[in-house]
């Protein structure tokens, strides 16, 4: 009956959208990319219910013809059920096959937060990312986990990268943000576009804004940061403030702690003028940072 309900839910609204869209041309010169991230509230265990609500706001956010559309961090099943073994997607399933619905349907890339995912007898805290043509171009298992994650989830065990629309990309989730070394990897690998779909708690919101900020001024590139909302089980609370933020570390656009959509135009040529500026990545020093570190005036039993 769910899947019934979100086919009739992909086809009655508006209709398919006729023309590709592509890069937005603001001018005759400046190439743009069109983001759109979704603020969603999210009910614990209540796959059908999110379900509902994510495709009501991708509709909606499919009129402004985004180039992507952002996710956050569990939003089929929330952060997260008792049993997540129980409440998983078996192989990520049904949600492979719903966010692939919906990029064909709207001609839009889709970089699903993430799902709850069963692999086996493990959980995983999984993100897909699918083309505009609702073709899977990337799987990513959440690498670091925070706390009680580890006696419910298992971890991934490898970074990935992608194009959509012939820009370098990569997601990590949440937790992830706070490690710096993980994404310095990924920007020297090449990638423009870090995608972070999080259940970030209000408690925290101040680390969220900064972290969030700093991955983007330090690596030079653009951070789509993207919160759910939502009270959950074993007390906490989403904090919303989904920001997306360029390599100056301007933040182009934020959410309030409230259900939304907030919408960006990323220019990607900025990236060259920038890294020309300030050059980081040709003043690195990478053959020193693995060297064993110089004790002076330190004895071994030094903190």
């Amino acid at each position: 009956m769910l899947f019934s309900m979100v086919l009739f839910l992909l086809f009655a609204h508006h209709g398919i959208i006729s023309q590709m869209n592509f890069l937005h041309e603001m001018d005759a010169q400046v190439i743009y990319m069109k983001i759109a991230a979704l603020q969603m509230d999210i009910i614990e265990n209540d796959r059908e219910a999110n379900v509902v609500t994510m495709c009501r706001m991708m509709a909606e956010a499919a009129e402004s013809r985004p180039d992507m559309i952002v996710l956050p961090e569990l939003w089929d099943v929330g952060f997260y059920p008792e049993d997540v073994t129980a409440a998983a997607d078996p192989d990520g399933k049904y949600a492979r096959t719903l966010l692939s619905e919906l990029a064909a349907k709207y001609q839009v890339n889709i970089v699903g937060g993430s799902i709850a995912n069963l692999i086996g007898r493990y959980a995983y805290n999984t993100s897909y990312v699918f083309d505009r043509t609702g073709h899977l171009v990337s799987t990513y298992h959440k690498t670091h986990l925070f706390g009680g994650e580890a006696d419910t989830f298992a971890a991934g065990d490898s970074m990935v990268m992608y194009e959509l629309d012939g820009v370098r990309c990569a997601t990590i989730i949440c937790y992830d943000v706070r490690f710096p070394e993980m994404v310095r990897t990924l920007a020297v690998s090449g990638v423009k576009i870090l995608f972070v779909p999080a259940a970030w708690p209000v408690q925290r919101m101040l680390h969220w804004e900064t972290l969030t900020r700093a991955r983007a001024i330090e690596n030079q590139m653009f951070v789509v940061a993207v919160n759910g909302i939502g009270s959950f089980s074993d007390g906490i609370t989403l904090g919303g403030m989904s920001r997306v933020i360029d390599p100056w570390g301007e933040v182009l656009s934020s959410a309030s702690n409230e259900r939304g959509i907030i919408t960006a135009n990323l220019r990607p040529g900025i990236l060259e003028e920038i890294r020309s500026s300030i050059h980081i990545y040709d003043d690195r020093r990478p053959e020193i940072y693995s060297r064993q570190i110089r004790h002076d005036g330190l004895s071994v039993a030094d903190p």
